[in-house]
């Protein structure tokens, strides 16, 4: 009877989780930019389970990539995964998609130093607010607006 009991507590909790998908990323397909900056993400929906990007600055002209970026489908899993060209030797960092934040995309890498957390917050179709979070949800954030 407690086996019947918990598997129904399960099966009606595990239907509440959110049930997300690489596809519910795929509005960041585009470019986005800072708000008040030349500091740009753009991201290239590359196939059914994955997208890639890169973020670069504008300075003088010039385009300037800082960070190559990827998100993946992978065993059932999203991962965020970034490679900043001055940190890290250039290896690249993955963070985890935390499914149990429901109100957010939030990739995460507790073990990481610097950050440990990469939220996206889709606000609308238009403008993203993204946080960047270290030990004790301590960081900075900014807000994204899409270029057409």
């Amino acid at each position: 009877m407690k086996t019947i009991l918990g598997l129904l507590i399960c099966i009606l909790f595990c239907n509440t989780l959110p049930n997300k998908t690489i596809k519910d990323l795929h509005f960041l397909n585009g470019t986005w930019k800072v708000e008040n900056k030349q500091s740009y993400e753009t991201w290239k929906i590359t196939n059914d389970t994955s997208l890639e990007g890169n973020s670069y600055k504008i300075k003088d002209g010039n385009k300037r990539v800082d960070e190559y970026l990827v998100i993946k489908e992978v065993a059932g899993k999203i991962i965020y995964t970034a490679r900043v060209l001055n940190q890290n030797n250039g290896q690249p960092v993955d963070f985890t998609m935390n499914a149990s934040v429901t109100d957010k995309f939030s990739f995460e890498n507790m073990e990481h130093d610097f950050p440990k957390k990469i939220q996206y917050t889709k606000l609308n179709d238009t403008t993203l607010f993204i946080a960047v979070l270290g030990e004790n949800d301590k960081g900075f954030s900014y807000r994204m607006i899409k270029q057409k």
